[in-house]
């Protein structure tokens, strides 16, 4: 082959493995000589590998609890997400693989009055899994599924700002929210936010498990496995290629590599680092990397002393040394962060200053302001929380010493740390698979009284720029705020973002898939809807 043939049959192989999009194979087709029809023929077929219907496709997650429930509200990880939404149930929206929010449940969606209004057509063909069509009354008993007074559901604060949702004929639904708010569709594609069967009372039916998605359920055994088997009236064509599914938490990163190896799983999630040059060494596996909205956190309880001292959370900021750790726990495989949880490549993301970097003199410096010549604080962590935190703890120690800092690193069981550490415990790991858009991410995570606020920080200023920034129409004024919002997160909060990780995993070469998502871990958590055996 000439030099332009082997660039041909290199992007057919990325188009294969999801790399390529179609416009960028198409351009070097043409380049090469072939025609248009014949450029989208190729693309379509490598992209497909050739799916091959059938098979038990078994995954491999780092997470999963005794205490998982099936209500979407409590989903706390990549296990109950990809297994109970991603391949049982879907939302009215989600996320595409370039990062695009696309109908769902929804086939339409339309704004009114400045974005106040909205209004989703649901899709017909959608049924449940138990034949019954889905209507506008099955998505508003969903959508305030959420919102109930005691409700702990991580997405009351996506809601917060809906004053009414009603259902205008059997296919229609409007939400009216109290400002505008362009970025609303994003918010109803989140995960905890799936559409399920109204009961007769008007309460919803989460505790069945019948939902809308390419798999029904089989099995739940919380914080053991799921299982499920093909929906055959999915509404969705070219999807969920299995015949079933199966989830196992193997919570223990050199237990979930052995599964793999031993062909016991086709796919596992979260791999092991410093293992990665023997799974790629493997015939059989596939490693496979992508560079999404993630990121690796400490979070320190605002409320709680000595913590609740700006000083003395500039202090441990400059404490860290985000640089070497990347480098010798995580083998180069990330980003350093900046404490501000917001990605380079989201839309308005800005680099706050001054670099919070590792500065011995700087560290002492602000514990000086805050009256101490010396502290010691505990710091809670399990690999539960990432992959690497106790390495990473330890590492941080050792260079906190020079700042005047004894960080007392406890090691937590890994099987009990969502329920009993993480928003129990006052400095502890935790990571955040991000979010598309600022508002979405700053909605979840630090708005004042969000359910999942881990920081419990509450910064009046702020939370009067969330709620201004979402119907703000002139784009550099909407810039303007986030980026204040960014600065004022990571001047003033309990946030310490080591980095934006990669999300790394292996599976088996036999699995086939289109361009991978990179908003969640897993393929978008859809992979078992989004991927197929080749062979």
């Amino acid at each position: 082959m000439n030099d332009t043939q082997d660039k041909l049959q290199a992007a057919l192989t990325a188009a294969a493995r999801g790399r390529i999009t179609r416009r960028e194979f198409t351009q070097l087709a043409l380049a090469s000589g072939v025609t248009l029809a014949t450029a989208n023929t190729m693309f379509a077929g490598a992209a497909r590998a050739e799916p091959k219907k059938g098979g038990t496709f078994k995954i491999g997650v780092g997470h999963g609890a005794t205490t998982d429930s099936m209500d979407p509200g409590l989903y706390p990880d990549q296990f109950t997400g990809t297994a109970l939404w991603g391949t049982l149930a879907n939302s009215l929206t989600e996320i595409d693989a370039d990062g695009n929010v696309v109908g769902d449940i929804a086939e339409s969606y339309e704004p009114s009055d400045g974005a106040k209004k909205w209004a989703f057509k649901v899709r017909k063909g959608a049924t449940f899994h138990n034949g019954k069509p889905v209507t506008a009354e099955d998505v508003v008993a969903s959508i305030l599924h959420h919102t109930k007074e005691d409700s702990k559901s991580a997405a009351k604060s996506l809601l917060k700002d809906m004053t009414s949702i009603k259902a205008d004929g059997a296919e229609t639904v409007i939400f009216e929210l109290s400002g505008g708010n362009a970025d609303f569709p994003y918010t109803v594609s989140d995960y905890h936010m799936p559409i399920m069967p109204k009961n007769e009372d008007g309460s919803v039916d989460w505790q069945s498990g019948i939902r809308t998605g390419a798999y029904k359920l089989e099995k739940f055994e919380p914080g053991v496995s799921a299982t499920f088997t093909k929906n055959e009236n999915y509404y969705k064509t070219g999807k969920g290629w299995f015949d079933r599914v199966e989830f196992l938490s193997i919570k223990d990163v050199a237990a979930r590599t052995n599964a793999l190896i031993a062909g016991e799983i086709n796919y596992m999630d979260r791999c092991d680092l410093k293992t990665l040059d023997m799974l790629k060494s493997n015939p059989d596996i596939e490693v496979q990397e992508i560079t999404g909205y993630g990121h690796q956190v400490y979070v320190m309880d605002v409320r709680a002393k000595p913590f609740d001292d700006v000083n003395v959370r500039l202090a441990l900021k400059h404490s860290l040394n985000r640089e070497e750790i990347i480098e010798k726990v995580f083998l180069g495989h990330g980003q350093p962060g900046n404490d501000n949880p917001i990605a380079p490549t989201v839309k308005f993301a800005v680099e706050p200053q001054p670099k919070h970097t590792y500065d011995p003199e700087k560290a002492k410096a602000f514990l000086k302001k805050a009256g101490l010549d010396k502290l010691t604080v505990d710091l809670s962590v399990a690999d539960a929380a990432f992959a690497g935190a106790v390495d990473s703890a330890l590492l941080w120690k050792e260079n906190a010493k020079a700042c005047g800092i004894d960080l007392n690193v406890i090691r937590e069981p890994d099987d009990s740390y969502w329920d009993n550490v993480w928003l129990k415990k006052a400095f502890v790991a935790s990571y955040w698979s991000g979010r598309p858009t600022v508002d979405w991410m700053m909605t979840t995570a630090y708005a004042a009284g969000a359910a999942w606020n881990d920081t419990f920080w509450a910064n009046p200023r702020f939370n009067e720029l969330l709620v201004a920034a979402r119907s703000e129409t002139d784009e550099a004024k909407r810039a303007g705020m986030y980026a204040e919002m960014q600065q004022l997160l990571h001047d003033d909060g309990g946030l310490i973002n080591l980095m934006f990780n990669s999300y790394v995993e292996a599976h088996g070469k036999n699995l086939g898939h289109n361009k991978v998502a990179a908003n969640w871990q897993l393929d978008g958590m859809r992979i078992a809807e989004r991927w197929w055996f080749t062979s």
